[in-house]
């Protein structure tokens, strides 16, 4: 029996780490998991030993060693890779159900509709690194930009929060167009962090039981 991947996507400061870390204390107790499944956190960029090297070069890299544009846009299909390869699908194939921060959905909201790079070259990379690889669900913590900015605060942005409103805004957009294209969960995530757990915890009841029919 193959295993489950879910996903939480959204801009900077809409809480994924919160709910990603609530969601796994939940779920193992849940009843919602197989007997003898493990669950696996994780995160991209990050997930294996080489993706934590490379998240040091996206998104804190040294001076002068920032990566360009397409650069970035490889070192993110670089880090998928490994993560697929070394972590997702063997723990899917052993039947155990992996919790990721990020996957694919934020190369094409951060690089493309942020960034402006070819979404063919994209969507080309995305193909190359998931080898076939895809998320039994996704949600989508929607959170307006300026809720985001007053998060953020004072906090010392690292690369990619520090490109600005703007920026910020298309990346947004993008998140909005995809949850729309690849059937994602939203969730309003401008509520209580126990609000939005809860929604969380609903839908992936409503969709294990669909699954399931």
């Amino acid at each position: 029996m193959s295993g489950r991947f879910l996903v939480l996507e959204g801009i900077d400061g809409c809480g994924k780490t919160t709910q990603l870390r609530q969601l796994a204390d939940w779920l193992p107790d849940s009843g919602l998991m197989p007997s003898g499944a493990q669950l696996h956190l994780t995160r991209e960029p990050g997930g294996t030993p080489l993706g934590r090297a490379l998240r040091e070069l996206l998104l804190s890299p040294p001076d002068e060693s920032a990566p360009g544009p397409t650069a970035e846009l490889l070192l993110y299909a670089a880090d998928r890779a490994q993560h697929v390869e070394r972590l997702i699908r063997p723990a899917l194939n052993r039947g155990d159900w992996v919790l990721s921060d990020r996957f694919s959905g934020s190369t094409v909201a951060y690089q493309g509709d942020g960034r402006g790079l070819d979404l063919q070259t994209i969507l080309d990379l995305e193909r190359i690194a998931t080898a076939g690889v895809t998320p039994d669900l996704t949600f989508w913590l929607d959170l307006p930009l300026q809720e985001s900015l007053k998060r953020r605060g004072a906090r010392i942005d690292d690369r990619i929060e520090a490109e600005g409103e703007s920026f910020l805004a298309r990346v947004s957009e993008g998140f909005q167009r995809l949850s729309a294209e690849r059937g994602w969960a939203p969730v309003a995530a401008d509520q209580s962090a126990d609000q939005v757990q809860q929604v969380i915890r609903g839908l992936l009841k409503d969709w294990l039981a669909q699954a399931l029919l």
